[in-house]
């Protein structure tokens, strides 16, 4: 027997953790749509869906949480459209949503790296906030892709490194200490760009640069970098 979009909500109220939905609103996640599910959780039943695209898409059209964590997990990167990564994308209310979306489907598309360049320029908080939660997974994630692919990130980062909004900077943030372990190129790259936000006279680019600077130069994380 099939399962149903249906099914898979009353599963997710059946795997809810009341303790866990209290703590929600303390991580910045509303709590007001949610189940109150954990991640670990909600990746167990991804694997028992296993790829169901068809699933999918009105799972996220719940509006449920857990439903918009799970929904990328199952989607098939292979029927993802530009125009749907846009529609997800611009309906992201969360970090989570939108840092998991990019770990477990977004960094697959063949498109990612064009989504990449395409957010960095936008000014939605959720929309901008892709665009480096995506350059992050893409260091991590994407093992095959040339330096090119990578150098014009730092680019982006810099320009968006004074966007003071929590959200956004913690992702550019995230974005350049990522690709800065990816290889020694990269992280000479991203240690000359922190170097040039740590002594930025804004007060949010200077952090961020101090950050990746600290975890940049530590000789156990130099260490594990790769040629």
């Amino acid at each position: 027997m099939e399962t149903t979009v249906a099914e898979l909500i009353e599963r997710l109220k059946a795997l809810a953790v009341p303790s866990h939905l209290e703590k929600l609103p303390r991580f910045g996640i509303a709590a007001g749509r949610a189940f109150g599910v954990p991640v670990p959780l909600v990746r167990d039943l991804a694997r028992t869906c296993r790829t169901r695209h068809d699933l999918a898409l009105p799972l996220w059209d719940t509006g449920w949480h857990e439903a918009r964590l799970l929904a990328p997990m199952i989607a098939d990167p292979r029927a993802t459209t530009p125009d749907l990564a846009d529609r997800w994308t611009e309906q992201f209310d969360s970090w989570d949503v939108c840092d998991l979306c990019c770990m477990n489907l977004f960094r697959r598309l063949p498109f990612a790296f064009d989504k990449v360049r395409e957010y960095a320029g936008r000014d939605e908080e959720f929309v901008r906030r892709t665009a480096f939660a995506l350059m992050a997974t893409l260091a991590t994630g994407d093992k095959k892709a040339g330096d090119e692919r990578f150098m014009p990130f730092f680019d982006w980062i810099e320009a968006a490194s004074t966007d003071p909004r929590n959200f956004v900077r913690k992702a550019v943030d995230w974005a350049l200490r990522q690709t800065g372990k990816r290889n020694l190129r990269l992280h000479a790259a991203a240690l000359d760009t922190s170097r040039r936000l740590a002594g930025s006279s804004d007060r949010t680019a200077a952090r961020t640069g101090r950050n990746a600077l600290r975890e940049l130069s530590d000789p156990k994380i130099v260490a594990r970098i790769k040629p």
